[in-house]
């Protein structure tokens, strides 16, 4: 059974998730309750209730192995997009929640667009842009924690955007010396880039690293 949080700021051992992944239920969106969801290892899904997940496998996109296919590599070479950083966090994250018909309904609602906007404004969480002609074509936004980098969703509305996008967050991450790159389920957008699923344990291992990096995005 997942534990109940109450009003104080914890959460419990993450191995103790149940098979599916779920470690608990309830707490709320405070930042510095996110952020401690983010250095256990564990990340929200829902809203009513509010549920805390630790998948077992974890998807990683391996920064040191990082794939670009040679067509993607010519893509990025031509600069169709001009890439910028915080830039438009809010619009980013609006366009990820909105409705798709390839993927069918967002979990992204109102209550996590407030709570990453707020963890945003504190310069938590962060977004990758791409424009076309003053338009926003494509991005994606995570949360950033030490050296650690969770990502959490991307969209595009113009080709390769939201490839981009990714292709120019990786580096950035690299620069900066992050040792983490958190994808939390391998999908078919990220598999090409070498995403790939590791234990549980080991992700936490890697984790307690990585959080203590001193990496600012």
């Amino acid at each position: 059974m997942p534990v109940i949080l109450d009003q104080r700021v914890w959460f419990p051992d993450p191995a103790q998730a149940d098979a599916n992944g779920l470690v608990a239920v309830g707490g709320d969106f405070a930042p510095e309750r996110l952020l401690a969801a983010y250095r256990a290892g564990i990340f929200p899904w829902s809203v009513k209730p509010i549920t805390w997940w630790s998948p077992d496998p974890r998807g990683v996109m391996a920064l040191e192995d990082f794939h670009v296919s040679q067509s993607l590599a010519k893509f990025l070479r031509k600069e169709v997009y001009e890439v910028t950083m915080d830039c438009a966090f809010g619009e980013v994250m609006a366009a990820c929640a909105a409705p798709d018909p390839k993927r069918g309904g967002t979990w992204i609602t109102e209550e996590f667009i407030a709570a990453y906007t707020r963890l945003h404004e504190l310069g938590h969480a962060h977004s990758v842009e791409c424009w076309q002609a003053g338009r926003l074509a494509g991005g994606i936004y995570g949360v950033a924690a030490g050296g650690l980098f969770a990502g959490e969703s991307m969209f595009h509305r113009a080709d390769n955007a939201s490839k981009v996008a990714l292709c120019k967050l990786v580096e950035h991450l690299r620069a900066r010396g992050f040792g983490l790159f958190d994808v939390q389920m391998v999908t078919a957008a990220t598999l090409p880039f070498g995403a790939r699923a590791i234990p549980r344990a080991e992700y936490l291992a890697r984790l307690g690293h990585a959080v203590e990096l001193k990496c600012a995005f």
